[in-house]
């Protein structure tokens, strides 16, 4: 069985061995990132007690980081898992400007982002990319 998550070439900002840290390519939301459990766990409450503490320690964490680098309006945060059965969220800084706020980013879009603001916000990612590592060694 094949796996996106797994097959993903995107780099990770942070690995440890139980999970990892990546930056989605997505150019109408630079900052788009993913928490990816390593091993192939259906539901969260699959996980032992202190697997479900690391990862949400680590969603936590990568959402700190998010707020201190990009300072968005809010953070989405989404697991959904219907066609990828590996526990992975969605971590997504969103802004009042972008493409479907105040909506979800699976929605139709109700306007379109000017080019110069997202240039902006891809100019943030190397600070992310510190922040995200900072945060997680924190531990």
């Amino acid at each position: 069985m094949s796996c996106e998550l797994c097959e993903a070439a995107s780099a990770p900002i942070y690995s440890d061995g139980k999970l990892r840290v990546v930056l989605v390519d997505d150019a109408a939301y630079p900052g788009f990132c993913r928490v990816i459990w390593n091993r192939h766990v259906k539901e969260v409450s699959d996980l032992a007690p202190e697997d479900r503490l690391l990862l949400n320690d680590a969603v936590w964490r990568v959402e700190l980081a998010l707020r201190e680098a990009m300072a968005p309006a809010k953070v989405n945060l989404a697991s959904l898992g219907n066609m990828t059965q590996h526990i992975h969220w969605h971590m997504i800084p969103r802004f009042t400007d972008d493409a479907h706020f105040p909506n979800p980013i699976w929605a139709g879009a109700v306007r379109t982002t000017e080019a110069q603001v997202l240039a902006e916000r891809r100019a943030l990612l190397p600070a992310l990319r510190a922040a995200i590592v900072r945060r997680m060694n924190e531990r």
